[in-house]
């Protein structure tokens, strides 16, 4: 009979060998890899005008800030064309209203926004009353802007509040 120290300090060392040339061969492995991506890489990648593009886009301050004495024209308002009105753009359904805004927090639950479909969310808010849902819908209410950020007619609102409730009273 073999002496059982004897075996587990043979294994321990034929494992040690096998796991230190695995690691060898990984990091020359990857040495290889990064000299062959070393040459495409900045031609392909790095340089790449949409890449460029990209990087500029990411690294532009987030807002900009009128100096006196400088040409601040470009931070000049853009306002609607003559002729195009407030309801240019207005949705005529509540399901239409949802899909275009009210979707983008509250199917996903963004800032809080009680997500479609959770009952536990919206009971209490729906057994406030649809008025209470309306002025917080048009005057905003947590991270929710007034009208969700648009300039929509109040009507248009109740119409997606009211789309809203019947989404979560099913």
């Amino acid at each position: 009979m073999s002496n059982p120290e004897s075996s587990d300090t043979h294994f321990f060392n034929s494992f040690s060998l096998v796991l230190g040339i695995l690691i060898v061969f990984a990091i020359i492995l990857f040495g290889v890899a990064r000299s062959i991506g070393a040459d495409t890489q900045g031609k392909d990648v790095l340089l790449d005008p949409l890449n460029l593009k990209e990087v500029r886009q990411n690294i532009e301050p987030f807002a900009h800030e009128a100096i006196a004495g400088k040409d601040n024209s470009a931070l000049a308002v853009v306002t609607a064309p003559a002729g195009a009105g407030p309801g240019a753009d207005v949705p005529t359904t509540g399901e239409q209203a949802f899909t275009k805004v009210c979707s983008a927090c509250h199917s996903t639950g963004v800032n809080g926004a009680p997500k479609i479909g959770d009952h536990a969310a919206w009971g209490p808010r729906i057994a406030q009353g649809k008025e209470v849902l309306y002025k917080d819908a048009i005057g905003g209410k947590g991270n929710m802007p007034p009208k969700g950020g648009t300039n929509w007619p109040d009507a248009t609102i109740r119409m997606t509040v009211d789309y809203m409730v019947s989404l979560n009273s099913k």
